[in-house]
């Protein structure tokens, strides 16, 4: 299997970039990125570390939980989750990141790339507390381009088409794939109610 190894091998496969693709990207957020990012219940963060070795990691919650501080600065709660923190360690050493945004239904999508840091900020971990549980840590991101991303991907898989969607009964859950996995000690369904009781004490 042959593979390109360089810029100009790969650009004389595609066309030309189309000029209003660049001229797309902004270098701060306007009032469209703003209301997306309020109207936004999911983010995908794009990080890596110091050795080049990268991870994407989902951050959900209520539409508008990442909020926009400036018109350059994005603050993203980080709730509890499983303690991995490859995003965080990633990020103390390189705070290089990429955003996605996305609004269900919607097929087009937004990208930030920028500069991110963690903060433990008492005033902002209470700005975005939930049920009077602040988040852990925040992750403020320092926009550096932003642009609108076309609905290609999002139509070509149906996405947000439920008859396009596999019967979830079809497929193994969790609990299962862990116990494939890992060799858990205890059935599947165990693991799957510890899970199920796992999300409803610990979502914030």
């Amino acid at each position: 299997m042959d593979f390109i190894t360089s810029h100009e091998e790969l650009r004389s496969l595609y066309k030309p970039v189309h000029d209003a693709a660049l001229r797309k990207e902004l270098k701060r957020l306007d009032r469209h990125c703003r209301s997306f990012i309020a109207r936004s219940p999911f983010v995908l963060i794009a990080s890596s570390d110091g050795q080049g070795n990268a991870d994407v990691t989902p951050k959900g919650d209520k539409p508008g939980f990442a909020t926009v501080l400036d018109d350059n600065t994005i603050a993203i709660p980080d709730r509890p989750g499983n303690n991995r923190l490859d995003t965080l360690e990633n990020i103390v050493v390189n705070p290089a990141v990429g955003l996605l945004f996305l609004i269900p239904g919607m097929n087009e999508t937004l990208r930030v790339n920028g500069e991110a840091r963690i903060t433990t900020d008492a005033v902002l971990r209470e700005r975005l507390a939930v049920e009077g549980k602040p988040p852990i840590s925040v992750v403020v991101v320092t926009v550096k381009a932003a642009y609108m991303h076309c609905a290609k991907a999002f139509m070509r898989s149906e996405l947000w088409k439920p008859e396009s969607w596999p019967d979830r009964g079809s497929m193994p859950t969790l609990g299962e794939i862990l116990r494939d996995q890992m060799a858990v000690d205890q059935s599947a369904a165990e693991t799957d109610r510890r899970l199920d009781e796992a999300y409803k004490q610990t979502l914030w």
